[in-house]
């Protein structure tokens, strides 16, 4: 299958479960569904090291791409990440060029990063070789650099410039309280969507990817006007409360 880079490239709109219970089985079922691609969260959600590298090859197998959202300043997990056969990282809280330029040499090889070889458990999950990886391994892996605060939105057009960034991620529960100085928590706050936009309209002059996390569905479409291209849409406690209320209400209702 194409690589998320790659589908990227075309300009193609992916959208990814989002994935919080660190149990390969139910990451299993998460990737059976019609997702594009599975995000393991190690930052809010409870996966880990171990989590993470149990569960890639069941999205593997479902072909979906591999996502991994490392905690805060863990650029040590996001070269893990790759290692174990993701095919994007996303960084949240990168509110400097100084924390860009250190992700970024986590996650990318020499010359462009710092990235030590080793991607034991990737190639044969991305049925590749060493001598096939290294080369391409820069060009198709993602890194994602979330843009959730003022200083980040400040340091937005540095972050860009940063060799080895290749897309942001707005994180909008975070951008809203930043945006209004911790007075409110809305990630659908209609005051920073003219912010919103422009982060996606400088990633995409850049040529850079733009994503988001969706919290209300019927925004997408918005979103993809902006240029945003990347979605996060759904994790587990969501999609079982809707699917519980779906089904219970359909069989209450029969009666």
């Amino acid at each position: 299958m194409p690589t998320l880079a790659t589908r990227l490239r075309g300009d193609e709109v992916v959208i990814t479960g989002w994935s919080g219970i660190p149990d390969a089985l139910t990451v299993e079922v998460m990737a059976a569904q019609a997702y594009d691609a599975i995000t393991l969260d190690m930052q809010h959600g409870g996966h880990h090291e171990d989590s993470v590298v149990r569960s890639i090859p069941a999205i593997r197998q479902a072909e979906r791409h591999a996502v991994v959202r490392v905690p805060v300043g863990r650029w040590d997990m996001a070269s893990r990440a790759l290692d174990f056969g993701a095919e994007a990282v996303i960084a949240p809280m990168v509110n400097s060029v100084a924390d860009a330029q250190s992700f970024a040499a986590a996650t990318n090889y020499p010359p462009l990063g710092q990235r030590s070889w080793g991607p034991t458990f990737a190639l044969p999950r991305l049925r590749m070789t060493a001598a096939s990886y290294l080369p391409e391994a820069n060009a198709e892996t993602v890194s994602f650099a979330m843009i959730e605060t003022r200083a980040a939105l400040e340091s937005l057009d540095g972050i860009l410039a940063t060799p080895g960034i290749d897309a942001v991620f707005v994180g909008p529960s975070d951008f809203s309280i930043a945006w209004t100085d911790g007075a409110k928590l809305d990630p659908t706050l209609e005051d920073m969507m003219a912010a919103v936009g422009d982060v996606a309209a400088r990633a995409r002059a850049a040529g850079k990817f733009a994503g988001i996390y969706i919290m209300e569905p019927s925004m997408m479409g918005r979103f993809v006007q902006m240029g945003f291209r990347f979605f996060a849409l759904g994790n587990e406690q969501n999609l079982m409360k809707l699917g519980a209320e779906a089904l219970l209400k359909a069989a209450k209702s029969s009666i």
